[in-house]
């Protein structure tokens, strides 16, 4: 009996050159391109976790990512949904009471005051404000931050790019904003926004995050974590530190022929 070998002649492609992604998908809400990536996830996680205002009590900062933001009474089910926004002189929960299921403005003591969004392939023109809305359609993401929800500040970053683009709302419409020192600084709020290059939840890469108006990081848990084990571990190098110089001390006194131990009671 002879048996036959059939031979591959080509390795099969590997999966993300053959495998549709999120943007290749239809989503059941077809004004949506698809569901939120890895990095939509984390990204945002990061900007919830360090958004620690100054200025305001932290019973009243309020952030979500991904959460259906409600802006037009008369038109209440248009929404958007950005990928991150922070809102001041607003508690955590709905009536001190329970979790958000959506940020309803017109049942809000306070608008968002900071937005971010995320590029995504299709996205710059509606995020950026390049696309106008059509008649008798919701209007654009820009038109809603700048016209209708007044929000201070937008932001729009690109991790294709690393570009970050800002935006101040002066005179009822957004003005672009620079970064000083590389941050975006919020007196109102006592923080800047900026660009960091660094380790989160284990991913190596440049991220948008929190900083003290002066430059300092706004740490997240994990990192506030890791600073306290420091902190213990440096308090007991210098107690274990202490009590050598103490040995020492005591012992020099020995060898001059005094007796450390009765000193105390002389």
């Amino acid at each position: 009996m002879t048996s036959s070998i059939i031979s591959q002649t080509e390795p099969p492609l590997p999966p993300w050159e053959t495998l549709p992604t999120m943007y290749d998908l239809p989503s059941e809400n077809p004004e949506e391109k698809g569901l939120p990536d890895d990095f939509h996830f984390l990204q945002p996680l990061l900007l919830y976790l360090t958004f620690q205002p100054t200025t305001w009590s932290s019973e009243l900062v309020y952030s979500a990512a991904d959460l259906n933001l409600y802006y037009d009474l008369q038109n209440p089910l248009w929404y958007k949904r950005p990928d991150w926004f922070g809102v001041v002189g607003v508690p955590k929960l709905y009536n001190g009471q329970d979790l958000r299921l959506s940020y309803v403005t017109w049942q809000e003591p306070a608008n968002p005051f900071v937005v971010v969004e995320l590029l995504s392939p299709g996205t710059e023109d509606e995020d950026l404000g390049n696309r106008e809305s059509k008649i008798g359609k919701p209007p654009t993401k820009w038109e809603v931050y700048q016209r209708i929800l007044r929000i201070p500040y937008y932001i729009v970053f690109s991790r294709y790019t690393n570009e970050v683009r800002a935006f101040q709302l002066v005179g009822g419409h957004y003005e672009p904003m620079n970064m000083t020192e590389g941050r975006l600084p919020m007196p109102e709020l006592g923080l800047s926004l900026g660009l960091w290059q660094g380790t989160f939840r284990d991913i190596p890469k440049l991220w948008l995050r929190w900083f003290t108006l002066t430059g300092e990081l706004i740490p997240e848990p994990t990192e506030e974590a890791i600073a306290a084990n420091e902190r213990v571990i440096l308090a007991e190098q210098e107690t274990i530190e202490a009590k050598r110089k103490v040995e020492q001390l005591g012992q020099l006194l020995r060898d001059l022929g005094v007796n450390p131990d009765t000193l105390d009671n002389a």
